[in-house]
Formats: C-alpha cells, structure tokens, sequence
C-alpha cells in the first residue's frame, strides 16, 4: 500500500510540474533560439550560430554555442543569457500570442534579451521599445503556462 501512495504522489508531483511548466520556444530536439547562441547576442551584439556539440541545458531548453567560452559563461549565471518571454517573438508577446524565431532578430535592452520572429517583425517592434516591451511584460503572465498552439 505505501509502494501505491509513492507511485500516485511521484505522478503527481509529475504531472502538476508538467502542468504549470513555462512554454518555450524549443524545436522538435529541445533547442532554444532557433540554435543561435544566446552568449553572442551580448558579447559579440551579432546573431551567432551555436554548435551541436557546444550546449548547456537551462529550464528544459537546450542552449547551443559557438565555443565553450560561452557555454561557460552561460553555466556561470544562465539566467542573466536566457531570452525573454521563453524565447518566443517579443513583439508578438505584445498580443499575447506566442510566434517562433528564427534567431537572428533580436535586442538587448537593460541587461535583457529580446528576440523577435524575423528581422521584419523586428522593425515593427523597434517603432517603440520600451512600450512594446511593457505590453509583452502584461501580457506574458497570462499565456506563459499555455502552449503556442493552444493561443
């Protein structure tokens, strides 16, 4: 009887942790941003692609790299690296709705990485920043719990 108590309680916790999980924008194997590497939007301030043999993993979404230098510098604090909104278009956040990137639209804004679904959606969302960025910040609480394809 305990055995079943321990099973049913390790369900649980599974699938409640599954339930309240943050939705990314990950592909079919895990990878964030498209595979670019989110160390060389703030080092280099250029979309750069990582490899498949440099990665970290960060809250479910694997991060590639274009040398370990990064990799090791996102290990250190990966929070500080991590895209916004997890990795979803930022502008698209501003509607509450969840569009995929190709990795090489993005904007670090206050120590923070914004990307965007592609370089022309990144010219509409650059119109106004700091107003942009604060209608994703309302709206991303509401969908963040719910898959893309569900909004």
């Amino acid at each position: 009887m305990t055995s079943i108590k321990s099973l049913l309680a390790a369900l649980f916790l599974f699938t409640s942790s599954q339930v309240f999980a943050v939705d990314k924008d990950i592909n079919d194997n895990d990878v964030i941003l498209a595979g670019y590497d989110a160390v060389a939007y703030f080092t280099l301030d250029k979309a750069v692609l990582g490899k498949a043999n440099i990665t970290a993993v960060y809250d479910g979404a694997i991060y590639r790299f274009s040398h370990h230098k990064h990799r090791d510098m996102f290990k250190q604090n990966p929070a500080k690296y991590a895209p916004q909104f997890g990795g979803f278009c930022a502008y698209g956040m501003t509607f509450g709705k969840k569009f995929n990137v190709d990795g090489k639209a993005f904007k670090i804004v206050d120590g923070k990485l914004y990307v965007n679904k592609n370089l022309e959606v990144y010219q509409a969302w650059s119109k106004d920043i700091p107003l942009h960025i604060k209608q994703a910040n309302q709206q991303w609480p509401k969908v963040k719990n719910i898959a893309a394809k569900e909004l």
